[in-house]
C-alpha cells in the first residue's frame, strides 16, 4: 500500500489559519529598534515614547532604544526617519508638527502625509497653561487682564513653530484678544525648564510633561483646556470655568515608520504598540499624568493626520502664523 503524502492535510491547516497569523513576519524583530524623538528629552512627546519604551520592548523581545534627534521645530527628526531604511527598525514618535509643518514650512524636504506610514496613535491629553510663580496672576482670567493692561509684556515658551505649545498658544491670542510674545526653544523639555527658571512667563504644557513641578510648586497651574477637570489636577479649573468656553483642544502623541515599509511589519508593530500602551500599568501611569491611552488601528491615525493637516493648516494661513 502507497503510503499517503502528508501535503494535504498541512495544506488544510495551514488554509483554516486566520489570514493575519499567516502575513506575519517571522524573523522580526532581530535587532534593537529606534524610536526617534525629535525634540530634546523632556517634553511631552519624550515622555510619551519613554513610559511606552519599556513595555514595547518586553511585547516585541528587542530592545527599544529612544533616540533624542531635536532641531528645526521636529523636522530634522522626521527627515531622518523618511530617509531611514524601510525595515521596521527605525520609528517615529510625534505630534502637532506632523500635521502643522507642511503649512509653516512650504519647502520641506519630505512629505508629512506621503512619506511616513501611521503605525498607531498613542495617548491623547489636554495642555495646562502654567506660569512661573513670579507672574502676578493666579488664573486664567488674571492672566488675560494682565496681557489686556500691558500689551507685549508677557512672554510664552513654546517647543519651536508648529509645536502644540505654539499653536495652543497662538489659538489663546486669538480668543482672548491678547498680544503675548512668543519664544520659541528646541523642545518642550527647555521650554519648561525656561518658564521653572523665570525666564519666561508662562507655557502651554501636558500634564504629562507640567504635573511634576506644578505638585513641586516650581509652576503655578493656571487652567486645563479640557470640558472637565483632571483627575490628577483637580484644583485647577478649565478655561471653560475660567471664562474661555471655546478654548479646548487636545494633544497627541502617535508613532510612525518610514511610507515604505512592508505591510506586514506594519501591522505587527501596530499590534505590539496598542498591546504595550493598553497594558493596565502603562495606562495606569499615562492616566495619573493625565492622558488617555487611544491606541488603535493605523487607518484611525492616518485620519486624524489628514484632518488635523487640513484644520491646523487653515488656522496657520489665517491668523499669519509664521515659523521664527
Amino acid at each position: 500500500m502507497k503510503s499517503m503524502s502528508p501535503m494535504p492535510a498541512i495544506l488544510a491547516i495551514l488554509l483554516a489559519l486566520p489570514a493575519a497569523v499567516l502575513a506575519q513576519p517571522r524573523d522580526f524583530p532581530q535587532r534593537p529598534i529606534r524610536i526617534i524623538v525629535p525634540v530634546p528629552p523632556g517634553g511631552s512627546v519624550d515622555a510619551t515614547a519613554r513610559v511606552l519604551a519599556p513595555k514595547l520592548s518586553e511585547s516585541l523581545g528587542q530592545s527599544v532604544v529612544i533616540d533624542n534627534r531635536g532641531g528645526a521645530s521636529t523636522n530634522i527628526g522626521m527627515e531622518m526617519v523618511a530617509r531611514a531604511p524601510a525595515d521596521g527598525y527605525t520609528l517615529l514618535a510625534n505630534t502637532a508638527p506632523l500635521v502643522a509643518n507642511p503649512a509653516l514650512f512650504p519647502k520641506l524636504a519630505f512629505s508629512p502625509e506621503k512619506d511616513f506610514a501611521p503605525l498607531s496613535l498613542v495617548v491623547t491629553g489636554p495642555s495646562v497653561v502654567v506660569a512661573h510663580p513670579s507672574v502676578p496672576v493666579t488664573n486664567l482670567a488674571g492672566l488675560i487682564a494682565l496681557a489686556k493692561a500691558k500689551p507685549g509684556s508677557i512672554n510664552y515658551s513654546s517647543s519651536g513653530a508648529g509645536t502644540l505649545t505654539h499653536l495652543g498658544a497662538e489659538l489663546f491670542k486669538y480668543l482672548s484678544g491678547t498680544n503675548i510674545v512668543h519664544v520659541p526653544y528646541k523642545g518642550g523639555g527647555p521650554a519648561l525648564a525656561a518658564v521653572m527658571a523665570g525666564e519666561i512667563d508662562i507655557t502651554f504644557q501636558t500634564p504629562l510633561a507640567a504635573a511634576g513641578q506644578i505638585k513641586a510648586g516650581r509652576l503655578r497651574a493656571l487652567a486645563v483646556t479640557a470640558h472637565k477637570r483632571l483627575a490628577m489636577l483637580p484644583e485647577v479649573p478649565t478655561t471653560g470655568e475660567s471664562g474661555m468656553p471655546k478654548y479646548e483642544f487636545q494633544s497627541w502623541v502617535g508613532l510612525l515608520a518610514p511610507a515604505a515599509t512592508p505591510p506586514a511589519v506594519l501591522r505587527l508593530l501596530n499590534e505590539h504598540i496598542v498591546k504595550a500602551a493598553r497594558t493596565p500599568d502603562v495606562a495606569e501611569r499615562f492616566a495619573r499624568e493625565g492622558a488617555d491611552v487611544v491606541a488603535g488601528s493605523a487607518e484611525q491615525f492616518r485620519k486624524v493626520i489628514s484632518d488635523e493637516t487640513a484644520l491646523w493648516g487653515k488656522v496657520i494661513r489665517e491668523m499669519g502664523i509664521k515659523a521664527e
